[in-house]
């Protein structure tokens, strides 16, 4: 190590490159981690705040919420310690008194259900038309108590829970008769329509024939079928994974380049008496370093980053997976290291310093 970071303060100019050119790919890595995370997030963050055990749907859905259609008497077939029926519906709202809309993702339920989440500022809805909306509704302009325009419809805002969102838009809450005012219109029926059960606790489901097929699944599955989640998830990883071989490469073939710059000082240190393997290990303590100081640097850059990005763009940090991406960057960097190992071991004293 001590051998590693002397050549390393000598040589600034060639070795700041190779840290450079490790800031840049890491600085890419943990923003697109950052910004797949967002993404993500913005999916899923209502569905995970309900932590429940099981979702249901019906089996003709395909797994998605808003192709599932049942009714509230479907909960009757299903036992577990908590039940709740959901209707979902994707749609935009506005001022009274007009302006830009902006995307909402409505979930109509029980004021009483599991998932609806603790208000933290005003009450829980008791009338229809009264709904609860989530503290990201409120920074684009909304305010407690504020009516607001659905589908012609007007509402109440009268509380107002912490951030949350579901499709990447804002989540509001609100009593079943309204939801299925808002999205069915005022059609007479005696049925009371909903998307999804969501449970708490040990679940099972009964499936008579001549009803509706009801479909058990865990709430991870439910998120991984929602529309756009996993293609977009897995692009981003995509890209990520392959940034990862891109860097052992660039480190690779800056590390080979100096190494063969260096030839004839390792025929001398060779004839000196210097071991080999003393030279190999100096060698993986450059990449070490320069992997260190890379990613470091560009953790403190994507930090940075992070606070001036527009809340349009969504950006979430998982510490863990930053740790994880962080310490694979570092051992890219020294596998890089490694493709100069071969010179190293081949070079011949004699030749190296001019000998016959």
């Amino acid at each position: 190590m001590f051998l590693a970071w002397k050549e390393i303060r000598y040589a600034k100019l060639r070795y700041g490159l190779i840290v450079g050119i490790m800031i840049l790919v890491a600085y890419v890595v943990l923003m697109l981690s950052g910004l797949a995370n967002g993404l993500a997030d913005g999916n899923r963050t209502a569905i995970d705040d309900w932590k429940s055990s099981a979702i249901i749907l019906s089996e003709d859905s395909n797994k998605i919420a808003n192709a599932s259609q049942l009714q509230k008497k479907d909960m009757d077939r299903v036992s577990a310690k908590e039940i709740a029926g959901v209707g979902i519906y994707s749609t935009a709202v506005e001022k009274k008194s007009g302006g830009d809309k902006t995307n909402v993702s409505i979930f109509g339920t029980d004021n009483k259900s599991f998932i609806v989440p603790k208000v933290t500022k005003g009450r829980l809805y008791k009338n229809d038309n009264e709904v609860i909306a989530s503290e990201n509704l409120l920074s684009e302009g909304y305010k407690l108590n504020q009516r607001i325009k659905v589908n012609d419809q007007t509402l109440k805002i009268v509380g107002v829970t912490k951030e949350t969102t579901y499709t990447l838009a804002p989540v509001i809450y609100l009593n079943p008769a309204t939801f299925k005012t808002l999205k069915y219109g005022s059609q007479p029926t005696t049925n009371e329509p909903i998307n999804l059960i969501a449970t708490k606790g040990k679940t099972s489901v009964d499936n008579p024939k001549g009803q509706t097929t009801l479909e058990k699944m865990s709430p991870e599955t439910f998120i991984e079928n929602i529309p756009g989640y996993t293609p977009e998830k897995l692009t981003l990883n995509t890209m990520i994974y392959f940034l990862f071989v891109v860097a052992a490469a660039i480190i690779g073939i800056f590390m080979y380049v100096i190494t063969l710059q260096k030839t004839a000082i390792f025929g001398v240190m060779k004839a000196q008496g210097v071991a080999t393997g003393y030279l190999v290990r100096s060698i993986l303590a450059q990449a070490f370093l320069v992997g260190i100081m890379g990613v470091a640097i560009a953790g403190g850059l994507s930090i940075l980053t992070s606070l001036v990005l527009p809340s349009a763009m969504p950006f979430a940090v998982h510490w863990e997976e930053w740790a994880v991406y962080s310490l694979t960057l570092v051992l890219v960097a020294m596998i890089g290291g490694l493709f100069s190992i071969r010179t190293v071991t081949k070079v011949d004293p004699v030749t190296a310093i001019g000998g016959e």
